[in-house]
């Protein structure tokens, strides 16, 4: 059986121990309650200082949980937020479109997907929650890009790789289609990811109107386009699925 690493453990535990006592607490206080020497606990509270988890006050020099722990924790409370109130809003929209439908978020410079409804057909399929997307070629990237302004950066960061001959790289082609994301509403992927299939996204925006994830449909070429565009009332079924979804967090009207 593998080991645990020590001072992992330790830092966990100190971490448990300021969230769970009192606001603040000394190393003294720390250091008896882990059962540790001052010296080690000293030196775990600096690294937790440094990297933002722990913050020590400077009048009393005691130490408290800092903001980057309380970001990731918020985070992981955003997307959990995002999944609950999405679930009957992307159900509705794989009946009526026909289509797999996905949610994503940001994440590591790309799109994680976080939630995925199937196709409701008997086809097989795979489901793909935990899945990354490239930034720069998708639809749930497009939309993230345009609207989250972090996102935007990653994307220009980012190695903008051409997946087929219909991928826009170059920095003012990528601009373009984010300009146009923004005028439009959605974004769309027509074969600049994966030959022979075409996607439609929009933004979901939170109570503070922050874009906080896209969702989107994914399908067949020839079922998503009609004479060469794609289908109109798949476009307004995902933005009326994507307003649905910033209502129930609070954005209300868009």
């Amino acid at each position: 059986m593998a080991r645990n690493i020590q001072s992992l453990e330790r830092a966990a535990a100190m971490l448990r121990l300021l969230a769970g006592g009192e606001r603040r607490l000394g190393l003294s206080d720390i250091a008896s309650s882990l059962g540790l020497a001052k010296g080690t606990a000293h030196g775990i509270l600096r690294t937790l200082q440094q990297e933002g988890f722990v913050e020590q006050d400077d009048a009393s020099g005691r130490y408290q949980l800092g903001a980057e722990l309380l970001r990731l924790g918020t985070t992981y409370l955003d997307v959990h937020e995002l999944r609950a109130r999405a679930l009957v809003w992307t159900d509705d929209l794989a009946r009526s479109s026909g289509e797999s439908v996905y949610l994503g978020v940001l994440h590591q410079q790309g799109v994680l997907i976080v939630h995925h409804v199937f196709r409701p057909d008997d086809s097989r399929q795979v489901l793909e929650i935990g899945a990354m997307q490239p930034l720069h070629s998708t639809a749930l990237g497009k939309v993230l890009s345009a609207y989250d302004p972090v996102a935007h950066s990653e994307a220009l960061e980012a190695d903008r790789k051409a997946f087929t001959d219909r991928t826009v790289c170059d920095l003012d082609g990528f601009e373009h289609i984010l300009d146009m994301t923004r005028a439009r509403g959605y974004a769309a992927d027509v074969e600049e990811t994966w030959e022979g299939v075409a996607s439609v996204a929009a933004p979901i925006h939170d109570r503070r109107r922050m874009p906080v994830g896209a969702v989107g449909i994914t399908g067949a070429v020839e079922r998503l386009g009609r004479d060469g565009e794609l289908r109109q009332e798949l476009i307004a079924a995902v933005r009326d699925c994507a307003r649905a979804v910033s209502r129930d967090l609070g954005a209300g009207r868009f």
